[in-house]
């Protein structure tokens, strides 16, 4: 099965960068769709972007576009999330996830989660 680990979560000023990966082993991340997900205390878990299985095409949430990039390093076999410009209301836990359907930021279209990394933006 395959087992995601996220990593990179952390305290940040709002502004502030910070950049997620999501790591794999005994399966390699470039067969799957990979899309990373966020969810706030009350709140329900939200799709923020999501990298394609075959082209790599990218898609975001309408409130993280310019701010966050999604990419794969297959060298080292993970799934990057930049993200910049960093605003108090992206605090969540964030978690990737695995597809091997259409990449859509939808977390009921992805069956393999990680246990997720806490991402706290605050001054």
């Amino acid at each position: 099965q395959l087992q995601l680990v996220e990593s990179g979560g952390g305290l940040v000023q709002p502004g502030g960068s910070l950049r997620l990966s999501c790591a794999a082993s005994r399966f390699t991340l470039d067969f799957y769709g990979i899309g990373w997900f966020r969810q706030a205390p009350g709140k329900e878990r939200e799709g923020v972007s999501c990298i394609s299985r075959r082209d790599n095409t990218t898609n975001y949430a309408d409130s993280v576009k310019g701010r966050f990039t999604i990419s794969r390093d297959n060298a080292k076999n993970t799934v990057n999330l930049q993200m910049n410009s960093l605003k108090p209301e992206d605090t969540a836990v964030y978690y990737c996830a695995a597809t091997v359907g259409v990449c859509v930021l939808s977390p009921t279209d992805f069956g393999s989660w990680g246990q997720g990394t806490q991402v706290t933006v605050s001054s």
